[in-house]
């Protein structure tokens, strides 16, 4: 054995080679440039410190600061049929399906969840935007149906949070009957006198746009998200003019009566929590509002010892 080839050159090695930074650790700003730190933006909730650009956020994340504690509970989603069409592009769409759950760490682009929000006891719904473009299939639609049949249930109000790039071509007709099936799932809410309210984030676009996520008694909306049915790209191409600064931006839609609010995500809590305790006749949240401490149960008292 040569103990300088397989000894003392690997140790000069490893003393003098450079070390590897992962690369998972800063994001760039995609509206600033300004690298980030993973930590500070987590923190930040995903929002860019410097420019204050809202980036992606995951559905677990989201309700992680939406939820008091961070707790809630998931609704059970009923599975619906893998590939009904066998749908190959260029892959299989299994393999895309799974693709996106190894990357995402969650079973569909869409999360159910129940609890409580500054005291106020709700189920919300959420579109994962990075699991195949948070496209609408049954999938989807079915995890509509269960948040609201959950919130008629509980007697709860249902907050949906929309991020998707529209229906999902590779289930093709099915993914375009969603559009009907949560419409009727929204009714259920109106009939019930359950508050719904929509937050739509960037981008929510096609026919999700022409569905449940414009169909709130709320709608707001995160800053500067691009909300429409047709692109701008698409717009300008067919038309052949030039579209006004902002056209299909959340700034633009309130200016023009499409949205009701424009939230920061920092805000966005406590304006929910406002929003639904006003509209299901409660009294204002209070901050800091906890339960009561319980006293402790007094210590057993031994018994007397017996006399004699």
């Amino acid at each position: 054995m040569n103990w300088i080839s397989n000894y003392v050159r690997p140790k000069i090695n490893s003393l003098f080679s450079r070390r590897e930074v992962p690369e998972n650790l800063w994001t760039k700003c995609s509206e600033c440039g300004t690298m980030l730190f993973h930590r500070e933006l987590a923190e930040n909730l995903n929002v860019c410190s410097n420019c204050d650009h809202h980036m992606a956020i995951s559905p677990r994340d989201r309700f992680k600061a939406l939820f008091d504690s961070g707790i809630f509970t998931e609704v059970k989603v009923p599975e619906p049929v893998v590939d009904p069409l066998h749908f190959k592009d260029q892959k299989k769409y299994p393999d895309r399906l799974k693709a996106a759950q190894k990357t995402t760490g969650e079973k569909e682009a869409m999360l159910v969840a129940e609890g409580e929000m500054g005291r106020t006891p709700i189920v919300a719904v959420a579109q994962d935007f990075s699991f195949m473009a948070g496209s609408m299939g049954m999938y989807v639609g079915n995890a509509i149906l269960a948040a609201a049949e959950r919130a008629v249930k509980l007697k709860r109000p249902l907050v949906l949070f929309s991020a998707a790039g529209g229906a999902r071509m590779q289930e093709g007709i099915l993914s375009l009957m969603q559009m009907p099936r949560t419409t009727v799932a929204v009714q259920m809410l109106k009939e019930a006198r359950l508050p719904y309210v929509v937050v739509l984030t960037h981008p929510t676009t096609g026919g999700v746009t022409a569905s449940y996520a414009m169909l709130g008694d709320v709608q707001i909306s995160e800053p500067n998200a691009l909300i429409c049915f047709a692109g701008p790209r698409v717009i300008e191409q067919t038309i052949r003019e030039k579209l006004p600064e902002g056209f299909q931006r959340a700034e633009y839609l309130l200016d023009h009566g499409m949205l009701d609010r424009v939230t920061h995500r920092k805000q966005m809590r406590d304006e929910l929590t406002n929003i639904l305790r006003m509209l299901t006749g409660q009294s204002p949240a209070v901050k800091g509002d906890l339960p009561a401490p319980t006293a402790p149960e007094p210590a057993p008292v031994p018994p007397a010892p017996a006399a004699g």
